[in-house]
């Protein structure tokens, strides 16, 4: 369980690689903390499947995330 003394209410995180190991971990910190998550990862997860290495699918990808949340407020560069 998370420390009380983080509170992501309200907030938005990027994470890239967000689908297993590390990332998959920081992005589920956040979430406890009250942080919406969004994930880009070439393996299925809940929010977007793409390669940060091809420029359409980040494109759509960062798309989705201001039309989805308006912002980002943290941007976790794990892949």
């Amino acid at each position: 369980m998370m420390n009380n003394m983080f509170n992501f209410k309200n907030k938005v995180a990027v994470i890239t690689g967000g689908a297993r190991g590390i990332g998959k971990c920081i992005a589920e910190k956040f979430r406890e903390a009250g942080a919406v998550v969004c994930v880009i990862d070439l393996l299925d997860n809940d929010y977007f499947v793409g390669d940060l290495a091809d420029k359409q699918a980040l494109e759509a990808f960062a798309a989705k995330v201001i039309a989805d949340h308006g912002h980002v407020d943290y941007l976790v560069h794990n892949a």
